[in-house]
């Protein structure tokens, strides 16, 4: 009873009219000057499907939050220079793009909004937000005071900062703050000292675009101290895992008698393709939160709801410094992130005890919304795979296929209206070859990130079964690898090296943000002889391409290429997993658009299918299969985290 008769947030701090927004001139935050503590949560409106974004905010707020946080991805609203996407612009992400609808749909349930736009925003998103076209500027200098960067993040923010100035809280929107980068302390290196001029510039750009909100930054203060900040322009926020003290400790040294906040307090964390799952302590989540509220703090939990990271769009680490690409972690498509609310907006023990506590001590009582029932998810009966494309068949039937003396990165190949190729696979082809029996293949360097060898289309590169085998030829930590491309003579032979695009770095040292994808830095011998003039080949699997391929075949085969099958659906769709562990390497696409990665090493062995990208009917399924596939697909209602070595329980075909 006491719920109904509380006020919303919005009538508790609106009523009476707007006279200020987020302040932070004293010890405590205050909105419209009433004494407020952010409870907030991180939900990336990219990572989550639009016809989702309410269920997602309404469970936010029913669990005591009063504030949503996300960033905002360049890469997505900018895909060509100039073309902006914010919910109309044609591309294959366009309907998780409509940042004003999400924003205003936050408000709709309740919860203030926090914004990011970084330009960087890391993210464990590709390539930290930024646009590949941006590296085909030969002298650009990320993250710096650069004319030449700078013109690009300009032009950007141009187009994205009026969206958000007409959403603050002052005009009668949701939005209370705005950061300024991203972690931009640890660009620090001995090389490289983080640019105040930069974030100077940056912030009139803000402000120039009539961004009033209170403007802030966020690091790892611990580790970074005020490396990558302004104290006297910005508030400074921390990022932290554990000890809040020491954090805000520092920052009241940084800023004495300000406000303190975690803008990233972690209760999980994210995974790399071939480790274990990460998760977190529920109990320590409860204990830090605690300590944020007792400092007394404000905190944004990271991630609150992590999504997926759907099509080609996840990120990756280095563990060393580029280009030597040994140390290269790509990312899995889930960013569960082991967090409150599931990659499928499951509730779990960490949302219940955050919900608890703030019930607890959150102050003001305002009013809650009941927590939604859990959507309900289905295991759809197996899909038989009906029809096959060899990968040959697929590069031959490519009409762009311009011819370099060298090899050179995707990136830099002359598509899309001279933006270049963002995602997906680089074929470079060498036709009309006279390899003798046990000639040696060798790319010297490192390959950017996993290559496919095909020998007048049979595909000869050894799978990838276990974490180990990516210590092997056709992966990123080899340097100088070698195969055996025929064992009998052949003329007039035909080779495809097939690369592949596994995520652009989102994190680490400034040097780290210059990575190209593709066999861009070295060169292509056979037998020890230099191999020039290679055509190259985008296969981008863009939503319109991959529903218009032909050359579908029925035979039954268990190499490379393309796997095609249909699910019907009598009734209206429901959520599901699709269960890739009887397969080996790959993606998945269903009507056309891209799910994400799968690979037996793990540890995700399933793909979220959410029921907006179904539809009543026949759903087209295609699969496409790196090394060995399975005879069906299959379904799951959960997410199965795994690392498999083999599978022998489900039937696969034979090769012919």
């Amino acid at each position: 009873m006491e719920n109904a008769t509380l006020p919303t947030l919005y009538e508790y701090y609106t009523s009476g009219g707007i006279q200020s927004g987020l302040n932070a001139d004293q010890n405590y935050f205050t909105l419209n000057e009433r004494n407020i503590t952010l409870y907030s949560g991180a939900m990336h409106y990219f990572r989550t499907p639009k016809q989702l974004w309410r269920d997602r905010l309404r469970k936010m707020r029913a669990a005591g939050l009063n504030t949503v946080e996300t960033y905002v991805a360049w890469n997505l609203h900018e895909p060509t220079p100039g073309n902006f996407d914010f919910g109309e612009g044609g591309t294959d992400m366009e309907d998780f793009l409509d940042l004003e609808t999400f924003l205003k749909t936050a408000q709709e349930e309740d919860l203030l909004a926090i914004v990011r736009p970084g330009p960087y925003i890391c993210a464990e998103w590709e390539f930290g937000g930024f646009p590949s076209w941006l590296l085909r500027t030969e002298d650009i200098k990320f993250r710096t005071s650069d004319a030449i960067y700078m013109a690009a993040v300009k032009r950007f923010f141009n187009a994205l900062l009026p969206i958000l100035a007409a959403l603050q809280f002052a005009n009668g929107g949701p939005i209370i703050s705005v950061q300024v980068e991203n972690e931009y302390g640890s660009t620090s290196s001995s090389t490289f000292t983080p640019e105040k001029q930069y974030l100077k510039e940056l912030r009139q750009i803000y402000l120039d675009n009539h961004i009033t909100a209170l403007l802030t930054t966020a690091d790892g203060v611990a580790s970074f101290g005020d490396a990558g900040t302004d104290p006297q322009l910005f508030l400074v926020t921390a990022n932290f895992g554990g000890d809040p003290t020491t954090s805000f400790d520092i920052l009241e040294q940084m800023q004495p008698g300000r406000p303190k906040m975690a803008m990233e307090y972690y209760p999980g964390w994210f995974d790399h393709w071939g480790d274990g799952h990460s998760t977190g302590s529920a109990v320590n989540l409860l204990e830090n939160l605690v300590k944020i509220i007792a400092y007394p703090g404000s905190f944004n939990m990271y991630m609150f709801h992590g999504g997926t990271s759907f099509g080609f769009l996840n990120g990756a680490n280095v563990d060393n410094d580029l280009p030597n690409n040994s140390g290269f972690l790509p990312d899995t498509t889930s960013y569960d992130y082991d967090a409150p609310l599931t990659e499928a907006g499951d509730y779990t023990l960490k949302y219940q005890l955050v919900k608890v506590l703030l019930r607890t001590v959150a102050t003001p009582k305002t009013k809650l919304p009941d927590p939604p029932a859990l959507i309900p998810r289905v295991a759809y009966s197996d899909v038989p795979i009906e029809q096959f494309m060899p990968l040959k068949t697929l590069i031959d039937s490519q009409n762009i296929k311009p011819n370099h003396p060298h090899p050179i990165a995707m990136e830099l190949v002359d598509i899309n209206n001279g933006s270049g190729q963002s995602y997906g696979y680089l074929t470079y082809r060498k036709e009309n070859l006279n390899l003798p029996a046990g000639a040696i293949l060798t790319l010297t360097s490192y390959v950017y990130d996993s290559v496919l060898v095909l020998v007048n289309g049979r595909q000869i590169a050894p799978p990838l079964k276990t974490a180990a085998d990516l210590n092997s030829f056709g992966f990123y930590r080899l340097e100088d690898s070698e195969i055996t491309l025929t064992d009998s003579d052949l003329t007039n032979a035909t080779i495809d090296l097939v690369v592949e695009n596994w995520g652009r770095v989102n994190y680490g040292k400034l040097s780290q943000y210059y990575q190209f994808k593709g066999l861009w830095q070295g060169d292509i011998l056979i037998n020890g002889e230099l191999v020039l003039n290679w055509q190259h080949i985008p296969l981008e699997f863009k939503r319109s391409w991959t529903q218009n391929l032909a050359g579908w075949q029925d035979e039954d085969i268990s190499s490379s290429g393309l796997y095609r099958g249909y699910l019907e659906l009598e009734a209206a769709p429901e959520d599901t997993y699709i269960d890739m562990r009887a397969w080996t390497k790959g993606i998945v696409m269903v009507n056309g658009f891209v799910l994400g990665r799968y690979a037996r090493i793990g540890p995700q062995q399933c793909l979220y299918l959410p029921a907006p990208f179904l539809q009543q009917g026949r759903n087209e399924i295609v699969i496409f299969e790196h090394y060995e596939a399975a005879d069906s697909v299959r379904f799951s209602t959960d997410q199965i985290w795994e690392n498999y070595d083999y599978f022998k329980s489900h039937k696969r075909f034979h090769l012919s």
